[in-house]
């Protein structure tokens, strides 16, 4: 190449890094589809919830792909009574082995109007369940994923892992909104603070993702959880009761987010507040600011640190030893 046609490269490159980003979207979601993406810890009550929202947004006659991301591939247990589905990962293997095409059919489900699949993830220690994230999204594309036409696509992603698969939704603009998962207890705030932080970032890097809310599971009545979303500015979406009905329903796989039940109101009002929230940008807290939301009593708060000495190290008596490293005077 030339020194002049570098040179002119270099300056298309210096002119298209010049180019500003779009503004950040602030308005009202305007897709016709709403793929929300909902993060929570391990154990928070995602699966739960989401089953039986997603069943409750099918009564009202919506239609809704719901799509577990999760490498535990729990998410539609509850929806089908305790079983499993075969997911798009290891489907996609077996019929790669067998020289098929993996079709539709083969990985999504229905009941009752919900429409539900499984991403599904490798076995411990026999791959990056990120990168299998990665993989069950691109044959969803191939599959037609941007052409089925739902209202809603719920998502459901585990929010204690933070490498790069994990993040998709919110790193590449494939949701229009985010939902965290919490309960009054600090990890799984802890969870939803480091969600929002990631949304924070990449709105600051061009990104249109914001937050829709948080939704309290397990509610006791302390607060911390509401004190959270307050301190971010997110809206509290719905709080689901520490309730021994819904937790023993729950763990025998019954769906409770039915028109005509005892709790069906409470996921009609979520299902409502789902749909209308605004994705909004969020202000994460800092470690401090986080613990604060707690009595020292409960997180260990009233710690301080100590540092540690030389001689602490050792268990006795430590002596600073002559250094023999060559000192060159300057000249």
């Amino acid at each position: 190449m030339s020194v002049s046609s570098l040179l002119d490269e270099v300056l298309a490159l210096r002119e298209e890094a010049a180019i500003e980003p779009d503004p950040v979207h602030t308005g009202e979601v305007t897709k016709e589809t709403q793929v929300i993406a909902i993060y929570g810890k391990g154990g928070s009550g995602k699966s739960f919830a989401l089953s039986n929202l997603s069943y409750m947004m099918a009564q009202q006659g919506k239609r809704v792909l719901l799509i577990g991301c999760d490498p535990k591939s729990d998410t539609t247990s509850l929806l089908f009574g305790g079983k499993s589905c075969p997911t798009i990962i290891e489907t996609s293997a077996r019929k790669k082995l067998a020289g098929e095409e993996v079709r539709i059919e083969d990985v999504c489900f229905q009941r009752d109007g919900v429409f539900a699949m499984e991403l599904g993830g490798p076995e411990v220690g026999r791959g990056c369940g990120g990168r299998g994230i990665i993989h069950g999204f691109e044959l969803l594309e191939k599959l037609g994923f941007h052409e089925w036409g739902f209202d809603y696509v719920l998502l459901d992603f585990l929010g204690d892992v933070v490498c790069g698969g994990f993040g998709l939704p919110i790193a590449r603009d494939m949701c229009q909104k985010v939902i965290v998962v919490g309960s009054n207890d600090l990890q799984s705030l802890y969870v939803a603070n480091n969600v929002c932080k990631a949304v924070e970032y990449f709105r600051k890097m061009g990104g249109n993702v914001g937050v829709a809310g948080i939704l309290i599971n397990k509610d006791d009545g302390s607060g911390e959880a509401q004190a959270f979303a307050e301190a971010v500015g997110i809206p509290v979406l719905i709080s689901i009761p520490a309730n021994e009905d819904i937790r023993k329903k729950s763990a025998n796989y019954q769906i409770i987010g039915t028109p005509d039940g005892q709790w069906g109101s409470l996921f009609e009002e979520l299902a409502e507040n789902v749909a209308v929230a605004p994705p909004v940008r969020p202000t994460p807290l800092t470690s401090e600011g986080l613990l604060g939301l707690f009595s020292p009593e409960e997180t260990g708060g009233a710690v301080t640190l100590k540092p540690a000495s030389q001689a602490d190290m050792r268990g006795g008596v430590f002596e600073t030893k002559p250094s023999l490293e060559v000192v060159y005077d300057h000249v």
